[in-house]
């Protein structure tokens, strides 16, 4: 069993390894022109003048689309501030589909002719000035017809936020590959004519998730989706622990309600090392727990050198926070993801951004909105 043990815990740190080994060294970017940038926006978005200011500093020139749903009023003082790099969407309120998908069909609505390459980011991230350019690299030279980057979780203080960040830290140093990848809307882009080839507007239709949706759609048309491994995009997050725990089953509920199979998948892994570190504290003696820390302590090491690689100086300082758990839990880290995943399972009910969601098959079929 021992035995068995040891090379689970290899597999994982080659894992690791192979993220870091993947990672790009010339960091090539494309700067085409008919570049649009669609960002949805909650009515009580603050105007987030850090994210304003990196967009303004991308290497990329682009039109910025404000997807909202016409009641946010920080989206449209920076559209009047702005003028025409700005351009301001009103969708109005979702009845059958989740209100970002809403307001990202709004916006599909509203692109012009010349808009050649669309890329979609979220509101709470802070990208890097390479962020655009290097979405659009494999797109203009044809190597990929969806790219993408993930989230890397900059947790606030407190042993939750760090918790949920070092359970996320898993799956953004998994090893990726065009055939094995869901795009992350939090940071995505493709062509017009790709959008077009998917019918982007109707993949969308009646759906919560994004980026959920697209993906499936894209493995179905055997499209290249390609992850821009360097691209770990900073993403803030803190808060009360019931509502950091609420974010970690949404996202696996997203999976779950989309494609059961995928969520299985997942879940037996993160079972298997679960169920594994059980029997190395419960049964496998000194010799057991030796090789699951020192593996853990590698992996730390390991991760170290991708955020040294691929973040800003202030960034990796906060990001780093959440290897502890692996130095000192890493079974805890496992049993949470375990917990996480398991609920998922118990409801096919969502809640996001001020709304109660069911959904069945990826598909909305009934939403009110919740209390405060």
């Amino acid at each position: 069993m021992i035995w068995l043990w040891a090379v689970l815990q290899a597999l994982t740190l080659i894992g690791v390894a192979s993220y870091w080994r993947n990672l790009p060294i010339e960091r090539k970017e494309e700067t085409p022109d008919g570049v649009v940038v669609i960002l949805s926006l909650r009515d009580d978005w603050d105007g987030a003048p850090d994210l304003i200011a990196r967009l303004q500093t991308q290497h990329a020139r682009f039109r910025l689309i404000l997807a909202t749903s016409g009641h946010c009023s920080a989206a449209r003082d920076l559209a009047s501030r702005e003028g025409a790099w700005v351009q301001l969407v009103s969708a109005g309120v979702a009845q059958d589909e989740g209100q970002k998908v809403h307001k990202l069909r709004a916006a599909l609505g509203a692109l012009g002719p010349d808009d050649r390459y669309l890329v979609f980011l979220d509101a709470d991230i802070a990208p890097p000035a390479r962020l655009i350019g290097r979405l659009l690299f494999p797109l203009a030279r044809d190597k990929a017809d969806i790219a993408t980057g993930y989230r890397m979780l900059l947790p606030g203080r407190g042993w939750m936020p760090t918790l949920v960040s070092a359970v996320e830290m898993q799956l953004a140093t998994l090893p990726r590959s065009a055939t094995a990848t869901m795009p992350w809307g939090g940071a995505m882009a493709m062509t017009r004519g790709v959008a077009d080839r998917l019918d982007l507007d109707g993949v969308l239709a009646g759906r919560l998730s994004d980026d959920m949706a697209i993906g499936l759609a894209g493995w179905r048309a055997k499209l290249r989706m390609r992850p821009v491994r360097d691209l770990l995009v900073a993403s803030p997050i803190d808060g009360r622990a019931a509502d950091l725990l609420a974010f970690g089953v949404r996202q696996y509920r997203h999976v779950r309600t989309n494609s059961l199979r995928m969520w299985g998948v997942a879940t037996g892994m993160v079972a298997a090392q679960s169920a594994a570190w059980l029997w190395a504290l419960g049964w496998g003696g000194w010799a057991a727990i030796a090789i699951g820390y020192s593996a853990a302590w590698v992996r730390a090491l390991v991760r170290r050198k991708i955020l040294i690689s691929v973040l800003e100086p202030a960034q990796i300082r906060q990001a780093q926070r959440s290897l502890y758990w692996d130095i000192a839990l890493p079974f805890a880290v496992a049993w949470s993801h375990l917990a996480v995943q398991l609920a998922a399972a118990c409801s096919d009910n969502i809640r996001w951004g001020g709304w109660l969601y069911r959904v069945k098959q990826g598909r909305v079929t009934s939403m009110s909105r919740t209390p405060g």
